[in-house]
């Protein structure tokens, strides 16, 4: 069983930055994928970025430029870090793991309004 923990959300305002930050513990294997998801009241989830353990990158078009995915592999930690944060990207941030299963964080808050 693997768990989530994400942190690091709230209020900015728009052009702001925020930190996200995704802890995972228990029954890790070596090979995983690790990423980021926003989901807006009322819309689907979508990819926001994704890091391999091999730490290839991967990234929604509307991010690229402005969002860093990384990963700290001896903390078991995946970082979203967000520059130039819009409006329209409120939603609730998750982070999710991918080794044969799928595990899901709680999400956390982002919220941009001037």
């Amino acid at each position: 069983q693997v768990q989530l923990v994400e942190s690091g959300g709230g209020s900015v305002q728009p052009g702001e930055s925020l930190r996200l930050s995704c802890a995972a513990s228990g029954s890790l294997f070596r090979f995983y994928v690790m990423g980021w998801y926003r989901q807006a009241p009322g819309k689907q989830r979508d990819l926001v970025a994704v890091i391999t353990s091999g730490d290839s990158t991967n990234y929604a078009d509307s991010v690229k430029g402005r969002f860093t995915i990384s990963r700290d592999t001896a903390k078991n930690t995946v970082y979203l870090q967000m520059n130039s944060l819009k409006p329209e990207e409120t939603a609730v941030y998750y982070c999710d793991l991918r080794s044969g299963s799928t595990y899901w964080g709680q999400g956390t808050q982002v919220t941009v309004s001037s």
